[in-house]
């Protein structure tokens, strides 16, 4: 059987309709809510085209061209200079449970570092339970309600993290 040849990058205009599947296949399979949560957002469906400014990146996790998985660091809205927020960072099940999320992960917190971001900011649906737990090893703190404007208002969990 051959190696497969998985590399995290950033998104190209290609990976718009793989990455949206990838996304929306999250929310039926953990059944979480559809309105307030990523899932509802227009640039979930052209993810190149929404990370395109220079102060923020998303990036897909690719297997000999299949996209697995994604995530990416924004401006949080609303919010001051100083704070991104992680985004849309959902995988498909081929790749859970490999390790790749926390590569995925730590690449994203090295760029929102190196643009410059002293805070990074998540929401989450209870649901995701490995996802949390995953920020929770890199050590973010839970808070008693949301910062900024995302829109997101289904999602129950929100973390910070100095960077």
């Amino acid at each position: 059987m051959a190696k497969s040849k998985i590399a995290i990058r950033e998104i190209q205009a290609i990976d718009n309709q793989a990455i949206e599947q990838v996304i929306r296949g999250c929310f039926h399979e953990f059944k979480i809510p559809l309105e307030g949560t990523a899932y509802a957002d227009p640039e979930t469906k052209k993810m190149f085209e929404s990370y395109k400014n220079d102060n923020e990146v998303y990036f897909v996790i690719e297997d000999d061209g299949e996209v697995l998985g994604g995530a990416g660091i924004k401006p949080l809205s609303k919010g001051d200079q100083e704070t991104c927020e992680l985004q849309k960072m959902y995988f498909s099940p081929k790749i859970r449970g490999k390790g790749w999320g926390h590569k995925l992960f730590e690449t994203c917190l090295d760029a929102a570092k190196n643009l410059g971001y002293k805070t990074c900011y998540i929401e989450s649906a209870s649901q995701l339970k490995a996802a949390i737990h995953i920020y929770e090893a890199h050590g973010f703190e839970h808070r008693d309600g949301p910062l900024g404007d995302t829109g997101h208002f289904s999602c129950g969990i929100w973390m910070t993290k100095k960077l």
